[in-house]
């Protein structure tokens, strides 16, 4: 399974900032997520309008780090931090994937580091070490895609059928198709795999981090394999499925059918995992209300 990929934006405040934001980064590696950062990954030589631009489009996270230096230089669109706004907030108007962007407070009030287009944002407050434990596992959670999402609602059992429950929310899962402005472009450089690149599909709902890890799996190994058919490329973030490694030709002639197949598979193994769920809560709940009644009828013979 490819490992999801984070691009931070920050402005090189001063030293002690920079070792901050690259202690951060090397946490988020070490939890799995590749985060790229222009101290590491941008070298001398490079165009860094280029490689600001591609990395922020390419990336499914931009994590902005938000100072009261970072937030003058993007409000007058002053240097790389001011370059990198006005790419970050096409996209949103654009695309409309809002998520996309975490703002991560890392000096002073939200009211003194939020630039202008990011106010009334829900942000990561990682200001000091108290809050960075308290809220650094938010962050990973949130990029990972492993938050808790909320149970599914019931109806209430009417009088004829009080055993009987379904879901409001009981729509299976569905591929709505491409998501044709956030698919990459092949790199073209010779080596192997380079003509590959990037394409997500929407779904018409975000599914559960079960439903997530059914799909990935059986598309590793699914039940029929097609010949060309390249396992370890399938990810679920938020309501997308990503192919990260193939191109719209193979989708079409070969992932077409297997993505099929695994959001099958993938709907009905959660399906089940709901029923033996609700199974276990009504055998709970009978258990209890048999100890209940088994103790009013102990209690309603003794006299004191």
């Amino acid at each position: 399974m490819n490992n999801i990929r984070a691009f931070i934006s920050y402005s090189w405040d001063d030293d002690p900032h920079k070792e901050w934001v690259a202690q951060l980064a090397t946490d988020l590696r070490k939890d799995g997520i590749v985060t790229i950062l222009d101290q590491w990954h941008a070298i001398p030589g490079d165009q860094l309008p280029a490689f600001m631009e591609k990395e922020i489009r390419e990336n499914e996270y931009v994590l902005i780090i938000c100072t009261p230096n970072y937030k003058l230089k993007s409000d007058h669109r002053k240097g790389g931090v001011g370059y990198e706004g006005d790419i970050m907030t096409a996209e949103v108007h654009t695309q409309g994937n809002h998520r996309k962007f975490i703002p991560i407070l890392a000096r002073g009030t939200w009211k003194e580091s939020a630039p202008s287009w990011l106010k009334g944002k829900y942000y990561v407050d990682l200001s000091s070490s108290e809050k960075r434990d308290k809220n650094y596992s938010d962050l990973k959670a949130t990029i990972l895609g492993i938050r808790k999402s909320a149970p599914p609602v019931g109806i209430p059992p009417t009088s004829e059928k009080p055993e009987k429950r379904q879901f409001l929310d009981d729509e299976p899962i569905k591929i709505l198709g491409v998501i044709v402005d956030e698919v990459t472009e092949p790199i073209m450089d010779g080596t192997s795999g380079s003509a590959l690149y990037k394409i997500p599909f929407r779904l018409n709902k975000e599914p559960s981090y079960s439903w997530k890890d059914i799909f990935v799996n059986t598309w590793n190994r699914p039940p029929r394999i097609k010949p060309r058919h390249r396992p370890g490329i399938a990810k679920v973030v938020g309501a997308k499925i990503i192919l990260d490694g193939t191109t719209i030709e193979e989708v079409r002639d070969v992932h077409r059918d297997t993505l099929i197949i695994c959001v099958d598979v993938a709907n009905n193994k959660d399906a089940e995992i709901i029923e033996q769920r609700m199974k276990e809560k009504e055998k709970h709940s009978k258990r209890s209300e048999d100890h209940r009644r088994s103790v009013e009828d102990g209690a309603a013979g003794l006299d004191f």
